[in-house]
C-alpha cells in the first residue's frame, strides 16, 4: 500500500461482541474476551502497516447504563489488559493513552491507566488511543472549558487544540450499524467512514486492508471540487 494513500489515524467502533457470543449460545463475557484479542490482532497489523495512530472505541459514556454485571466485567477486562499490553506495546514502540472521563473509573484502575501510559510513553511507531467512558460530545465540552480556562475564544481552532485526539481519516465501524454512536463527533466530520457486517470478535488483518483499500478509493475534497484537486499547483 502506498504511503501516501496510508491513512494516518483510523478509527474503530468495535461492536458486535454480544451478538457473535449470543449467536454461538456463549455467555456475552466470551464476546468481550474474543473482542480484546481482535484488538491484538488489529493493533498489530495497524503498525506493520504504517498507521500513525489508532483510537478503538471501548466503552462509552453510556454504557454504564448496560447491566451492573456486565459492566464489572468489563472493568475487570479493561484492567487485566492494560496489564498485560504493558511490556509487549512498548517493545513494539506503540504509545498506549486512554481518553475519556477516567474519574468514574476505580482507583485501581486508574493507576492501572497512569502506568500503562508511563511505560510506553517512549513509543514512535504508533500510537493506539483507547476511548473509555468516552463521548463526542464530552470530548467537545471538555475542549471548550480548557480553552475557556486559558482565556480563549472558543473557536474551531482554538477547540481543535485541545480534543482528545486530532482529526481521523479513516473511521471503520463493525457489526452492521450504520452509524457513529457518539464517537469522535468532532474529530470525524471529514472521516471517510467504513461498514462493514462482521462482528467485531471476526475482524482480522485481512478486513483492515479491506478498509484501507476502500479508502484508498475515495476522493477526499474537503469543500473543494474534483476538478479543483486535480488541478496544478
Amino acid at each position: 500500500m502506498s504511503d501516501t494513500l496510508t491513512p494516518a489515524h483510523v478509527a474503530i467502533i468495535m461492536d458486535g461482541n454480544g451478538r457473535w457470543a449470543k449467536s454461538r449460545l456463549l455467555p456475552r463475557a466470551e464476546g468481550h474476551r474474543q473482542g480484546v484479542q481482535a484488538l491484538n490482532r488489529v493493533t498489530e497489523a495497524a503498525v506493520r502497516r504504517g498507521i500513525a495512530r489508532l483510537t478503538v472505541f471501548a466503552f462509552s459514556s453510556e454504557n454504564w447504563a448496560r447491566p451492573a454485571a456486565e459492566v464489572a466485567m468489563l472493568m475487570q477486562l479493561f484492567g487485566q489488559g492494560l496489564r498485560r499490553w504493558c511490556e509487549p506495546l512498548d517493545e513494539a514502540g506503540v504509545r498506549l493513552r486512554v481518553i475519556g472521563d477516567r474519574s468514574a473509573f476505580s482507583p485501581g484502575l486508574q493507576a492501572a491507566i497512569a502506568e500503562c501510559e508511563h511505560a510506553t510513553a517512549g513509543g514512535t511507531r504508533m500510537e493506539l488511543n483507547i476511548a473509555a467512558n468516552y463521548g463526542g460530545r464530552w470530548d467537545v465540552c471538555q475542549a471548550a472549558a480548557r480553552a475557556a480556562a486559558e482565556g480563549l475564544a472558543v473557536t474551531p481552532e482554538t477547540l481543535g487544540r485541545f480534543m482528545s485526539v486530532p482529526d481521523v481519516d479513516l473511521l471503520i465501524r463493525t457489526g452492521g450499524e450504520c452509524r457513529i454512536s457518539n464517537f469522535l463527533l468532532w474529530q470525524s466530520a471529514y472521516a471517510e467512514i467504513f461498514f462493514t457486517d462482521r462482528l467485531w470478535p471476526d475482524f482480522s488483518a485481512d478486513d483492515l486492508d479491506e478498509a484501507l483499500r476502500w479508502y484508498e478509493g475515495r476522493e477526499r475534497r474537503f469543500g473543494r471540487t474534483s476538478e479543483q484537486l486535480r488541478a496544478p499547483h
